[in-house]
């Protein structure tokens, strides 16, 4: 059974930073992408980052891009999401989620999806 779970959000002030976490069990990792999604209230889920388990290459939405930094621990059956310089709008519900193939930002791709993580970001 493929599990994920989402830790490590919060509540912190503009301009701090933060880090997620996703244990994910049940897979094997190079077989698969990993992302970030996050959904604000009212919004659609939109996803920001994705990793490439097998090329290790990376994707970022552009509103992210040199402020939030995904990367993995295989020994640890681990992913990351380092987000610095946070703002206000970076405020939601992030998940991680695990789709076989190619990074996408859709999450109707995505099999398996932890529970989520509050992110509140304050001005």
């Amino acid at each position: 059974e493929v599990q994920l779970q989402a830790s490590g959000g919060g509540l912190v002030q503009a301009g701090g930073s933060l880090r997620l976490s996703c244990v994910v069990q049940g897979l094997t990792f190079d077989d698969y992408v990993i992302a970030w999604f996050r959904q604000a209230p009212g919004k659609e889920r939109e996803g920001i980052t994705c990793i490439d388990m097998g090329d290790k290459k990376t994707y970022y939405e552009d509103s992210v891009k040199g402020r939030f930094t995904i990367s993995r621990d295989n020994a640890k059956n681990s992913v990351y999401l380092q987000m610095n310089s946070l703002k206000p709008e970076d405020t939601a519900v992030y998940y991680c989620a695990v789709k076989e193939g190619s990074c996408s930002a859709n999450a109707n791709e995505y099999n398996y999806w932890g529970q989520g993580t509050q992110v509140t970001v304050s001005s």
